[in-house]
């Protein structure tokens, strides 16, 4: 009885007292401050979206259902004329098919070529942070200066190209005019591929290179390897990369004012080539050049609800083909 007592009183943890109020602890009078604290930290941004996201996108959509100009204080409502009027203009169907150009054509291979980067300077190669500075730096530079950069290279009394095309004894493109001009745009959008190089190295980086050995332990070959273990792995942030760079093409805009504006002025439009008139250039131009504010509002909308359709289409599709590392289709 005794030695049973002795191991039972052997066994008893002692009381650990009250919690100290050391470094590791929490700083007095917290608790007391969270809730305000959280909301110190959070209001400002609440404040910036009420005032700069949802009252203006709610402005927008009463203009959207009036022929307000901006001016005239007589406004009226108009109803969904706007929104039916924009489905049976002309000029804007070709702006929405010239950006569907740069969608379909331009976010797939800057992707591609991206990835194919990435795995160039992921390679044991020497001064591989060299090559990836060079290739990146693109990326960084800004829009306003390499559109201007793109106007002097393509143009065409002393641009270089035509300079080297002549050099050759081939004639002179008109780059800056006409159709001719969608390259120019589409050479410009190819040119900061470093932005898409760097996302898919640091996914690449990300691969456990366990697996590449055993897959080569049982005889797979790099392109196996690549399909099999790479893409599936990097697929998220292809999935980044595809809804990013769709929403970016379709509001391309800074850059087609200044290489395509031969009046290099943005209160007028009337310069840009017809290869260049995109969407956003569109609605630029029917807001601020003609005033017609509550049919460029509709415009708006209209290219907002296609953003957010396409964007919840690849969401639902992307449970196909998106293979996440905790094993969670989202």
């Amino acid at each position: 009885m005794s030695s049973a007592s002795t191991t039972r009183a052997d066994t008893t943890v002692a009381d650990p007292g009250p919690p100290s109020q050391g470094a590791a602890g929490p700083p007095r009078g917290w608790k007391r401050y969270q809730a305000s604290t959280f909301y110190a930290f959070v209001g400002p941004w609440v404040l910036g979206l009420i005032l700069l996201t949802a009252f203006p996108m709610g402005f927008a959509l009463w203009m959207s259902f009036t022929n307000y100009d901006g001016i005239s204080p007589s406004t009226s409502y108009v109803g969904f004329d706007n929104y039916a009027r924009a489905l049976e203009d002309v000029d804007l169907r070709q702006a929405m098919v010239i950006t569907l150009l740069l969608m379909f054509v331009v976010v797939p291979l800057t992707i591609s070529f991206g990835l194919m980067m990435a795995l160039l300077v992921n390679a044991p190669l020497r001064e591989r942070s060299t090559y990836r500075a060079i290739l990146y730096l693109p990326a960084v530079l800004p829009v306003t200066a390499g559109a201007m950069a793109f106007r002097m290279v393509f143009d065409q009394d002393v641009g270089p190209v035509n300079g080297i095309l002549s050099a050759l004894g081939m004639d002179v493109v008109p780059w800056l005019t006409g159709n001719d001009a969608f390259w120019v745009l589409f050479a410009y959008m190819m040119w900061g591929i470093g932005g898409s190089m760097v996302i898919s190295l640091a996914a690449l980086q990300g691969v456990p290179l366990e697996l590449h050995e055993a897959a080569a332990i049982d005889g797979a070959g790099a392109i196996q390897r690549f399909f099999r273990i790479t893409l599936p792995m990097i697929s998220p942030l292809v999935l980044f990369q595809v809804i990013t760079g769709v929403i970016g093409a379709i509001q391309m805009f800074v850059p087609v004012l200044i290489i395509g504006n031969d009046q290099m002025s943005a209160a007028s439009v009337t310069g840009v080539p017809s290869g260049m008139r995109v969407y956003m250039l569109y609605v630029y131009q029917t807001y601020f050049a003609q005033a017609d504010m509550g049919y460029a509002s509709a415009m708006l909308w209209l290219l907002f609800i296609v953003i957010v359709l396409f964007t919840a289409a690849v969401f639902l599709s992307s449970r196909r083909f998106v293979y996440y590392a905790t094993g969670d289709r989202q």
